[in-house]
């Protein structure tokens, strides 16, 4: 048997699309016919053939204000005759390696199926989302903000506006990607199957684009007797003002786990809403990972990293912050506080504080003072999300 982890070949990429269309089923979307570079992929292969499928995404996102480069890991499939063998593990250990010797990407993210394979590798659910499934009639607001503007139609030709506005709403927010055109075009702007109405409303006040909404109108999942048939599904929601939020639909399912919605509605009860793990995050280089990070106050905080995946990452550190930049360097200091990378991770995406983490044993404290210290330089102005699958 011979066995080798390397990128795929262009022609192997076919395989590769079957191998995803068979894990992830066909998408209830028009392929946008955009092709994935063969040089994203990091393949296991057994005599050769494509046996577990691996690729990372060169992604830039914001990271509590500023822009961290990271890459996100997606189409990870393994067919089942060759399932339980490791070699996902293998092509883990191996492009985390490659991130390291790289220098340039010391963050992993993804979206996880099943959130306990990727634990094993010292990943971590960075952020929650929500979802709704409300009916118009329960949309009423009874504090709403004065509406001075109005909403007009635009289309996939305004790409320009919408990045405009898309960006300018997360300058300071954590997790959300700074999009391309191409990850316009396979997300908010993805094409749609027939029979299903597609829209993008433009908010605007005195001219000024203040926010937006793409949505899609189609036959509902379920259909019962006497009940409506059609469903508005939210794809993109962005606004820059309160008056711009309240211009809303029907089912919306990647909403940011600190959302407002439900302290405005006079029923929020009928938002039917559920919250779901979101994403996943893997500081794969601790040094870099930290000092790429923005802060908002100074303190010095010494911590012990336990990581066996990446024993480039283990041992005692000492972060210095300040909203001018940061520094770290390895130190023999007694650290405050003990925690797997995992629980890294929670704090530095502003998912969980310290505090808490101490209290539902996700770190040891060795030091209880400097836990009000971790709790006010890691905190974010919002909570940490991601709208994009990717």
């Amino acid at each position: 048997m011979t066995f080798e982890i390397r990128q795929a070949k262009k022609e192997e990429m076919k395989h590769y699309r079957r191998m995803m269309a068979e894990a992830f089923l066909p998408p209830d979307v028009e392929d946008p016919d955009i092709e994935l570079p063969a040089a994203f992929t990091l393949c296991a292969f057994e005599n050769g053939k494509m046996a577990t499928s691996y690729v990372s995404l060169p992604f830039t996102m914001q990271y509590n204000g500023r822009e961290q480069k990271v890459a996100g890991i997606s189409g990870i499939s393994t067919t089942a005759e060759y399932r339980r063998r490791g070699y996902l593990r293998k092509i883990t250990e191996k492009h985390f390696g490659q991130l390291k010797e790289e220098g340039k990407r010391p963050i992993a993210i993804l979206w996880a199926a099943h959130a306990a394979i990727y634990q094993r590798y010292g990943y971590a659910t960075v952020s929650n989302v929500n979802s709704y499934n409300v009916e118009p009639r329960y949309l009423q607001f009874p504090l709403g903000q004065p509406l001075n503007g109005e909403c007009r139609v635009s289309g996939r030709d305004e790409f320009e506006l919408l990045n405009k506005i898309y960006y300018q709403s997360i300058k300071e927010k954590t997790g959300y990607l700074h999009r391309s055109e191409i990850t316009w075009k396979i997300g908010p702007l993805a094409p749609i199957t027939k029979g299903v109405l597609f829209k993008i409303l433009v908010y605007e006040e005195a001219g000024i684009p203040l926010g937006y909404v793409i949505y899609t109108v189609g036959k509902h999942p379920i259909q019962e007797p006497f009940q409506p048939h059609m469903q508005v599904q939210i794809r993109d929601l962005v606004w820059l003002t309160p008056s711009a939020l309240q211009v809303r639909t029907v089912f919306w399912q990647f909403v940011p786990s600190d959302d407002p919605l439900p302290y405005l509605l006079l029923e929020p009860r009928m938002l039917n809403q559920r919250p779901y793990d979101g994403l996943m995050g893997r500081i794969v280089d601790v040094e870099k990972g930290l000092t790429g990070r923005g802060y908002d106050d100074e303190a010095k905080l010494t911590f012990e990293i336990v990581d066996d995946f990446c024993p480039w990452n283990q041992g005692t550190w000492c972060l210095e912050t300040a909203k001018e930049g940061s520094h770290i360097k390895s130190t023999t200091e007694s650290p405050d506080l003990v925690m797997p990378v995992s629980t890294l991770a929670m704090l530095a995406f502003g998912h969980i504080s310290a505090t808490r983490a101490a209290a539902i044993g996700r770190l040891d404290v060795k030091n209880d003072k400097s836990l009000a210290d971790w709790d006010r330089v890691m905190k974010t102005i919002v909570n940490p999300h991601c709208p994009d699958e990717f």
